[in-house]
Parts: structure tokens; C-alpha cells; sequence
């Protein structure tokens, strides 16, 4: 096998796991809150990943240096991101959250021209307009003349999980931490400030066994195995579109997954506005990196 295909069949692993967390998010916040669920799921994620940080010899570099940059990357990821995306998937239905939080990539493109002085095509401009129609779709549920949001607040919390998304790996740009070790070193910043928002919030309250596998799901697929796939396909694919392309098979499978497990009807405004969305992504990736502005 080569070293191409196999990072392709790593990459279609990553995608598969990742295909099903809306489903597992859904079913896990019937019983749990958000905080609940995200600190369930940073715990477990925090010492799988530090059971591979340990296996690979990398336990001394993770407790020597890097903290100064966790201490923010932690505050961001998982602690503000996850926090606001459960919140999202609490109140949309599943497909909506997931179909709305797709934008990250443009959110990412737009940001990029404060925050690296990168300069805007007209080709992200382009994107941007479709993949938000897109999302106008969704938000109004198909009403789309009508100002008027089936729940503004999801939808808010929905487009800030991609503003915050996008935000944290353009911050993480110039971090030259090895990438399994900045994730433990996240995690161990951020388990203790999720252990105090839950402590002084609703409370540890057993939810059953269900709702702590599901919690266990989300830890070990969501924000641990899957990581470590995509990461290893990365670094071995001889070139990155190759298997950055695999993610636009997740959408199809999620809402697949969300219609037959959770029972949720797929709605015609979903299809059309994840359509939208995608194709956005979509003319985004065909063109060439932008080049920078000039000083």
C-alpha cells in the first residue's frame, strides 16, 4: 500500500468518526446540559491523549514547555468552542447545528485578512456570498424573505462556534508545538475551568449509563481518535487537498445518521442551504492560497 492510500484510509476514518458526533451530541443533550457533556468528554479525551503523549515519549517536552500558549489555546479549545457549540446543538435541531457550524472554513478566509494580512479573492468573496446564503436558508428555515429566525439564539451560538473555530487555529498559526502535545497541554488548562463551571453550575448529577457512554463518545471519537487520525493523514498525504477534500462527505452521513438514530426529519431547507454551504466550500478550494497583502 502506499503511503498516499494509506493516509487517504486514515482520513476517511476520521471523517467516518466525525460523521457521527452530531448524532451522539443530539442524543447525549437530551439528559445532560452542555457543560455537562463537555466536561465528560474533555476528561476522557485529556487522558487518551496523554496515554499517547506518554507512549510516544513525549511526557517531559509536554510538562517543560508550551504552557504560556495553552493557557489561552486551552481557554479556547475546548473550554469557549465546545461550550458554545453544545449550546447550539441544545437548541437546533441537529442538522441545522451541523449544517451552520460547515462556515468555519470561510469564517476562516475572512479572518485571515486582519489577523495574517492576508488579502481576499474575489473567489472567497464569491464563496462567502453562496455558503451564507446558505445559511440564511437554514436560519429561516426556508422563509427566506421573511427577517425572522426560527430560533435566533441557536443560530447565534451556531456562527459563533465558527467565528471561535476559525479564530483559534488562526491564532495557532505561529504555534510550533508538536500538535498531540499543544492538544493535552489545551485540555489540561481547560479540564479544570470546565470542572468549575459544571461544580458551580448544574451540578455532577449521574444521568445514567447511556448519557456517560455518550459523553465517553464524544471524548474518544469527537476530540480524541478522530484527531489523531486526521493528524496522521495529514502529515503523510503528498498533498493536503487530497484528503481536505474527504471532509464534504461528512455532511450527507450526518444528517443520514440524525434522520434514522434521533429521529429527526430532514428538511428541505437543510438540503438546499447545506447544498449552498458546500458549493461555497467548494469554489474555496479550487483556487490557490491568497497571496499576502503587501506591507
Amino acid at each position: 500500500m502506499t503511503q498516499d492510500r494509506r493516509a487517504m484510509l486514515y482520513g476517511v476514518g476520521a471523517v467516518a468518526l466525525w460523521s457521527t458526533v452530531a448524532t451522539a451530541f443530539k442524543l447525549a443533550l437530551t439528559t445532560m446540559t452542555p457543560a455537562e457533556l463537555i466536561w465528560i468528554a474533555a476528561l476522557v479525551s485529556w487522558l487518551l491523549i496523554g496515554g499517547l503523549v506518554i507512549q510516544r515519549g513525549q511526557f517531559r517536552l509536554a510538562l517543560r514547555s508550551g504552557w504560556r500558549t495553552a493557557l489561552w489555546a486551552g481557554l479556547m479549545n475546548p473550554v469557549a468552542y465546545y461550550l458554545v457549540l453544545f449550546a447550539a446543538y441544545d437548541r437546533l435541531p441537529g442538522q441545522e447545528a451541523m449544517a451552520l457550524n460547515y462556515t468555519w472554513a470561510l469564517a476562516m478566509a475572512f479572518l485571515a485578512v486582519p489577523i495574517l494580512g492576508q488579502r481576499l479573492t474575489r473567489m472567497d468573496i464569491l464563496a462567502g456570498l453562496i455558503a451564507y446564503a446558505g445559511v440564511w436558508v437554514i436560519a429561516t428555515r426556508g422563509a427566506v424573505f421573511e427577517v425572522a429566525f426560527a430560533d435566533p439564539l441557536g443560530v447565534g451560538f451556531a456562527l459563533a462556534s465558527t467565528l471561535l473555530w476559525a479564530l483559534y487555529w488562526l491564532l495557532n498559526a505561529k504555534d510550533h508545538r508538536e500538535p498531540l502535545v499543544a492538544q493535552w497541554q489545551n485540555f489540561s488548562v481547560g479540564l479544570p475551568v470546565l470542572t468549575a463551571i459544571v461544580a458551580f453550575g448544574p451540578g455532577f448529577t449521574w444521568h445514567g449509563w447511556s448519557s456517560l457512554g455518550a459523553g465517553i463518545y464524544v471524548g474518544l471519537f469527537e476530540m480524541g481518535i478522530a484527531f489523531v487520525l486526521w493528524q496522521i493523514a495529514v502529515q503523510q498525504i503528498s498533498r493536503t487537498a487530497k484528503v481536505s477534500n474527504l471532509i464534504f462527505l461528512s455532511p450527507p452521513v450526518s444528517l443520514l445518521l440524525l434522520h434514522v438514530v434521533v429521529g429527526e426529519p430532514i428538511l428541505v431547507s437543510t438540503l438546499i442551504g447545506l447544498v449552498l454551504i458546500l458549493g461555497g466550500l467548494g469554489l474555496q478550494q479550487l483556487q490557490k492560497a491568497p497571496a499576502p497583502a503587501p506591507a
